[in-house]
């Protein structure tokens, strides 16, 4: 479509779009006040069209009128939103610097906005003095205190064993403690978690406050020491993530076991490969998994994985559908263990600082998933995240769709907790108006995405008529997501920011940002995360110097708070470092994602620079998909799967090259073929999986030594 500039959009143009004459005029003469004051073309001028004339109400083909018409020569990356001083002075980060701008930054402190840049540097730089301020300003408690923030021993030995330094050492430390803590950033009486289950829509939203919530996590506490396992024991959590779940995950951590996330989504192949990796003890499920009028089996896939004992919640009632497998056990009666124990608190198990406090799988390249513990520092990277970056705090509600078995979900429960805001939680999909409904009802002021999700709700237009306004800014990660999707999502809020936001499972949180205190480019990153420094690597695998545009594999500093340092079923060096440039004597960490520094000074993501995928926001790798795709069909010789980014931008589809064992026999036909991959991949890999085009080949294109 054709953009006008604004100065030159008639009363006419917008009634074309749909809009009732009289509210034409109305919309017209605002914009006419608009450009007079601030011009017809600068980012003053979307402001306050954005703030003062567009509605979620409006065809959103106005909304694109007025960016695109405001933006016609702007060039690249447009701002969406800018910052308001005042609104950024109030924030974590910008209360912070206010207060002590000064004493970071000596005399050349001006204000939060201006100063931003300077500060993420100084976090780099000073990591030691960024990384106890932040985590007092979090109120974190520790049993006994580390000796330092960091050690960074120059030493070759060192480099080789801890290249990402020694974080917190001598700390004994437990993370869900601080979750329950009460503190000035909680009282018993405020509300901890706020759900809603699919089908009561028209009930008010459930609240559990943190007074019972830690009686909940402490009876679940009490009931895990009765099943007498040894502490450190790995203990499995295959459920939706739902208020039972979060419990259960607090539980685990606050007695000093070590949590295994599972998705609920997942093939038993994939719970028993993960059962295994992580030498689990024990596993909480339930029975099914209620999505409207279906019931999806749960329990007997993880007795189809060969689990060990099973906790099983039932999801109505008291009741199951089934009978349990001999030697597990039902909620009620694992509760029942502890029943003498109601109301009286549980003396939280402190480790060191390096035990493990969660288990959670990655995407290899090799089929096999990267298993990847996190340790007692990790939740703290995830809380310091939200408290950073989505300004997250006490009052907020805060909603993100996800699942304790991908690293979001714990992210989301230590980012909310820790920083004294509600974890808000939809027991039911997200693609819903019944979802949007919940966001109104629950006045959810941090909505998480993924770009998926809102393409869906764009698609079947989900969030008519639901007032989002409470919103004060969007997440978003998981995949690459697309401009005027995101100018939807920005319009359903009346145009509040949207955080981009990428990291992986074993950073616990993100390298890469967008900020409160920084202008917002549609898709795109604004800054490093604060502690983090990052390298785009040229085609000569140098990288190319800080500030320079260009385009290249990302690679990441090593001093990185809360990182991973090993992994279960790899060596975590090999995996991370080896064949990795250095950049002032530290050898950089491979992330493995093609990123893009613009002339303007944002970050686009551009994919993955080797053969893992992003569907859904679920990183796959593709000999994962192609080793069930070729046992579909005995007529296939071999597939290649790709993840095809859409012309407009947005997440990947899933794109299978087929090649036949013999090219003149008669072939599937490849419509039913689709459907068929589908059936094996949902099936055998995840159900949210997805093929959306089959292309027949005569032969895979290959090396010279025939990879």
């Amino acid at each position: 479509m054709a953009y006008k500039p604004l100065d030159s959009i008639s009363i006419t143009d917008i009634i074309n779009l749909g809009i009732p004459e009289l509210t034409a005029t109305q919309l017209h003469q605002k914009l006419t006040e608009i450009i007079k004051i601030y011009g017809p073309a600068t980012p003053q001028t979307w402001t306050h069209i954005s703030t003062r004339i567009l509605d979620p109400g409006l065809p959103f083909l106005f909304h694109q009128m007025m960016f695109y018409g405001c933006y016609l020569d702007f060039g690249p990356d447009p701002p969406a939103w800018l910052p308001d001083l005042e609104d950024a002075k109030s924030t974590n980060i910008g209360n912070l610097l206010e207060r002590q701008g000064k004493k970071f930054l000596g005399p050349s402190y001006k204000d939060p906005i201006s100063s931003y840049p300077a500060f993420q540097e100084f976090s780099v730089s000073n990591l030691e003095v960024f990384w106890k301020t932040i985590l007092d300003e979090m109120n974190v408690s520790f049993s006994v205190p580390p000796t330092c923030i960091l050690v960074d021993d120059p030493s070759e030995e060192s480099q080789l064993l801890h290249p990402g330094g020694q974080w917190l050492p001598g700390a004994y430390v437990n993370p869900a403690k601080n979750c329950l803590n009460l503190n000035g950033k909680r009282k018993s009486s405020d509300i901890a978690v706020i759900w809603r289950n699919e089908g009561d829509d028209e009930s008010p939203v459930n609240k559990m406050t943190f007074e019972k919530l830690r009686s909940e996590v402490w009876l679940v506490a009490y009931a895990l020491e009765k099943l007498g396992l040894e502490k450190g024991s790995a203990i499995a959590i295959d459920m939706p993530m739902d208020v039972k779940s979060v419990v259960i995950y607090l539980a685990i951590v606050l007695a000093g076991y070590v949590v295994v996330s599972i998705a609920d989504s997942f093939a038993a192949s994939e719970i028993t490969t993960r059962l295994a990796l992580s030498k689990a003890k024990a596993i909480f499920t339930q029975d099914l998994i209620i999505r409207g009028d279906r019931s999806i089996p749960l329990y007997s896939r993880v007795v189809d994985a060969g689990s060990p004992l099973a906790i099983v919640i039932p999801t109505k009632g008291s009741g199951f559908s089934m009978k349990l497998r001999d030697g597990d056990i039902s909620w009620l009666d694992f509760l029942e263990q502890a029943k003498s124990y109601k109301n009286i608190e549980f003396v939280a198990v402190e480790r060191s600082v390096e035990s493990f406090s969660n288990i959670l799988f990655s995407s290899g390249t090799t089929g096999e998933p990267k298993a990847i513990p996190w340790t007692y520092a990790t939740p703290f990277k995830a809380g310091a995240d939200g408290w950073c970056h989505m300004d997250i705090r006490k009052g907020d509600v805060v909603a993100w769709p996800t699942n304790l078995g991908w690293m979001m979900g714990p992210w989301l429960v230590y980012a909310s907790l820790l920083n004294g805001a509600s974890i808000a939680l939809y027991n039911g999909s997200p693609l819903t108006t019944s979802f949007a409904k919940f966001v109104q009802d629950a006045k959810v002021t941090m909505l998480g995405v993924i770009p998926s999700i809102v393409r869906a709700w764009r698609t079947k237009n989900c969030t008519a008529g639901y007032d989002w306004s409470t919103i004060r800014c969007f997440g978003s990660t998981g995949e690459a997501s697309n401009v005027d999707e995101y100018l939807w999502l920005m319009g359903r809020a009346l145009y509040k920011p949207i955080i981009e936001y990428c990291g992986g499972t074993e950073i616990g949180g993100g390298f890469i940002t967008g900020s409160l205190l920084q202008p917002q480019c549609l898709s795109a990153f604004s800054t490093p995360s604060l502690g983090s420094s990052l390298f785009i690597l040229g085609t000569d695998g140098i990288p190319i110097p800080p500030n320079v545009p260009g385009v290249g594999e990302l690679a990441l500093n090593p001093l990185m708070f809360g990182a991973s340092s090993t992994l279960l079923n790899a060596n975590h060096y090999d995996v991370y470092f080896k064949g990795m440039p250095s950049w002032n004597g530290k050898v950089s960490i491979k992330h493995g994602d093609v990123f893009e520094r613009t002339i303007r000074g944002y970050y686009r993501a551009h994919g993955r620079a080797d053969d893992t995928m992003n569907l859904g926001g679920i990183k796959v790798s593709s000999v994962e998909i192609e080793r069930v795709c070729n046992a579909v069909d005995d007529r296939i010789l071999e597939t290649a799967a790709i993840g095809l980014t859409p012309p407009g931008g947005g997440p990947e589809n899933l794109v299978i090259a087929v090649v036949f064992k013999d090219a003149n026999a008669s072939t599937p036909e490849l419509n039913s073929l689709k459907q068929s991959l589908n059936r094996a991949l949902q099936k055998n890999l995840n159900p949210l999986f997805k093929v959306s085009d089959v292309v027949p080949l005569a032969s895979l294109p290959r090396t010279a030594t025939n990879k």
